[in-house]
């Protein structure tokens, strides 16, 4: 079949940037690709759904695995990241962060012109329809609907009163004036039901120039010479190529686009040769600079009716909670359970947060694979900017076999102070009164004092907290993948748009950044696709505003709210 563009994708930046390009050229024909299946489960729809979906690797989440990790005491960590359409935007916690916007800067800084805070923050609130309503910082009327929790656990609260006796600012928006402090986060929910990528983007909008295909697994790109022309995909048994007249797009995630690339011989020249692959560019970049946050949790007992708990009145409890939910969308299953947290400097004289806390109402044990028969609490701090730089390698040619990744998590010392640094606030939080009030006693870290023990345990149980980045890495320097455009370098008519292309990562959750970079991907393709035809802009665009590239129609149908849908 042949289309204008096709996406390999459906992630939150690739349902951000199907739509958009589809609305902003009705007389182009677009194919967004995914592997995996709609996003029709009841799982994907109910917040605490996450609970369930997280922890295993199943149609609606790949569950990969690591290398073997000698800053982790030689484990293998665990990687769950989302299949189907929303990725992992319908598995996610939901929490609605975009970072510091000196880390935007610092990408401006280090060569991306283009991307720095004022560049970006118009895409953020084009994206946004804030339930608080609109401001200098958020927007109203977008796809992405962002809500207050409908219920907050009381423990969410006792959490930010903690903070605060322990020294530590509070504040109520992490996106507003004030990113520094602890509280509630805010969540991407609409009535007390998930509001993932797809919903907010691809539901409720008739569009017949955009065809989406579920199911297909694309095996590689396609090239006439060095342009990419298509891809070859494997749907239902058959394998199929769709030809893209225009471009081609990856937005197949941090983990995935960089194997596409090299499956299709963009990649480290002896690595290619390796698995047999013919070399179309040597690119010593893909699958570099790997970057996550490494996370560690201390788990609490807490014997209290407001947490969350598999004893026997904690499952009656559920029981309830179930039907509640059922009449009203509300209670603890409209809840993302990592309610509160927020961004806290591990040493005052720091210029930015460098911890990203996480406060549970109930107990995290690897990844909610471990359950225990108890009900308590769980607060983890993670390493808001790593120094520690892995990779994504090939285990075969084959996209059908996981890639090999390797984080090198802890591989920085500077990670490791950082993350000792984060146990000793954790420590410090729990032990203020709104929380030492209720008494319990630490899982794994119980009697663990002295820097070198509270190391080794850190070393023994930390992992990530799903946040990997970097692999196909923008900038202006001949070593990067792709460029301020999201260009792939040394190939025409292929781009990369997912957060694989952030230089560095972000102080913060990933997934409204990965929508914002959809947002912005579909403008600078607009431009292209204006540039070719000729189509000069009929008002230059107003200070802080993204630019207008089409004619006035088009502008106007890129700036109208998408349907929205239940």
């Amino acid at each position: 079949m042949d289309y204008d563009y096709v996406i390999v994708g459906g992630g939150s930046a690739g349902c951000a940037l199907a739509a958009r390009l589809a609305d902003g050229l009705p007389g182009s024909t677009i194919a967004l690709v995914e592997a995996g299946p709609p996003d029709d489960s009841f799982l994907v729809r109910l917040p605490l759904g996450l609970a369930a979906l997280v922890p295993f690797a199943s149609r609606r989440n790949y569950g990969y695995r690591t290398t073997p990790q000698a800053g982790l005491a030689g484990r293998r960590g665990y990687q769950p990241r989302g299949r189907g359409l929303g990725g992992s935007s319908s598995i996610n916690a939901m929490i609605y962060t975009r970072g510091h916007p000196d880390d935007y800067n610092d990408w401006a800084r280090a060569g991306c012109e283009g991307w720095g805070w004022e560049d970006v923050l118009p895409y953020f609130r084009r994206n946004e329809n804030n339930e608080r309503g609109a401001n200098a910082w958020h927007g109203s009327g977008g796809p992405l609907n962002v809500a207050d929790l409908r219920t907050v656990n009381p423990f969410s609260r006792h959490y930010v009163d903690a903070a605060r006796e322990a020294g530590f600012p509070v504040t109520d928006d992490f996106n507003g004036e004030q990113y520094e402090g602890a509280g509630i986060y805010q969540v991407t929910q609409k009535d007390g039901q998930r509001w993932n990528a797809a919903r907010a983007y691809l539901h409720g909008a008739s569009r017949k120039n955009l065809h989406v295909i579920t199911g297909a697994l694309v095996q590689r790109i396609v090239f006439e010479v060095r342009r990419a022309t298509g891809v070859r995909l494997q749907r239902q048994g058959s394998v199929q190529t769709l030809r893209a007249h225009a471009e081609v797009v990856l937005s197949a995630g941090a983990f995935n686009s960089p194997q596409l690339l090299m499956c299709s011989g963009i990649g480290p020249a002896a690595q290619l040769r390796a698995h047999g692959l013919e070399v179309r560019v040597d690119a010593p970049g893909v699958g570099e600079n790997l970057q996550d946050h490494v996370d560690f949790i201390i788990n609490k007992y807490v014997a209290h009716r407001d947490l969350v708990g598999y004893t026997p009145a904690g499952l009656w409890h559920l029981l309830k909670e179930g039907m509640q939910y059922l009449r009203e969308r509300r209670g603890l299953f409209a809840s993302n359970v990592a309610e509160a947290g927020g961004f806290l400097k591990s040493d005052p004289a720091l210029a930015r947060p460098d911890l990203q806390m996480h406060f549970l109402v109930g107990i995290c044990d690897n990844h909610n694979r471990r359950v225990h028969l108890r009900r308590g609490l769980s607060l983890h701090a993670c390493v808001l900017r790593p120094k520690s730089r892995g990779r994504v390698t090939l285990a075969s040619a084959d996209m059908r076999d996981a890639p090999l990744i390797d984080p090198a998590f802890l591989s920085a010392q500077e990670d490791v102070d950082t993350l000792l640094r984060g146990a000793r606030v954790i420590r410090r939080i729990l032990a203020a009164p709104s929380l030492a009030r209720f008494g319990g006693e630490e899982l794994h870290s119980r009697g663990v004092e002295s820097d070198e023990a509270l190391t080794a345990l850190i070393r023994a149980r930390a992992d990530t907290i799903y946040h990997p980045v970097g692999t196909c890495r923008m900038g202006s320097d001949a070593q990067s993948v792709v460029d301020t455009q999201l260009r792939v370098r040394g190939v025409d008519g292929l781009r990369v748009v997912d957060a694989s292309i952030m230089p560095t990562l972000i102080g913060g959750n990933t997934n409204a950044p990965s929508m914002m970079i959809g947002e912005k991907a579909a403008d600078l393709m607009l431009a292209s696709a204006a540039a070719q035809r000729a189509i000069v802009p009929a008002t230059p665009a107003a200070p802080g505003e993204p630019a207008a590239t089409l004619d006035e129609s088009l502008v106007a149908s890129l700036r109208e709210p998408l349907p929205l849908s239940r």
